[in-house]
């Protein structure tokens, strides 16, 4: 698995349409696919960040997806459509890591754009699969996940 970061640098482009989908409404906007306890999908919204290159989810302390993520990990992320019929769509998956360092998570918190608050969890979503469509998604690595050095 790969960071965002790394994800760019093989894939500039690619990336460029992702960064860009994800903060079409000037803040971050994408839908957030989870694994519940009992294997069922759980999707909700969420205000994904850039900061320091890489991609961070911020969630509330009482929302499922927090658990969710801290319990198996795995996710999907894909960009909120577009206006129009036919447009470009984009999609990232694969596991995502818990942000522990302080320093990581002040960028973070001072990064978002949206209301965010210091109680929220942050997560660093490391990239397996993207494209432009799930239809469309092409291995980013086999790599085993590591977790996101502390600042």
């Amino acid at each position: 698995m790969v960071t965002w970061k790394e994800f760019a640098a093989a894939a500039p482009e690619l990336a460029e349409v992702g960064r860009t989908l994800i903060n079409q409404f000037q803040v971050g906007l994408a839908f957030l696919a989870t694994v519940r306890k009992d294997g069922a999908p759980r999707l909700h919204p969420i205000c994904p960040v850039f900061s320091e290159d890489r991609l961070f989810a911020l969630i509330i302390p009482t929302s499922p997806k927090r658990d969710d993520l801290l319990r198996d990990g795995r996710y999907a992320l894909q960009s909120f459509p577009q206006p129009k019929a036919g447009s470009q769509e984009f999609y990232v998956a694969g596991k995502a890591m818990l942000v522990e360092g302080r320093a990581r998570r002040a960028a973070v918190l001072r990064d978002a754009k949206h209301m965010a608050n210091e109680s929220e969890t942050a997560f660093e979503p490391f990239a397996v699969m993207a494209g432009r469509s799930e239809a469309t998604c092409v291995p980013v690595s086999f790599a085993t996940p590591r977790p996101a050095p502390a600042r």
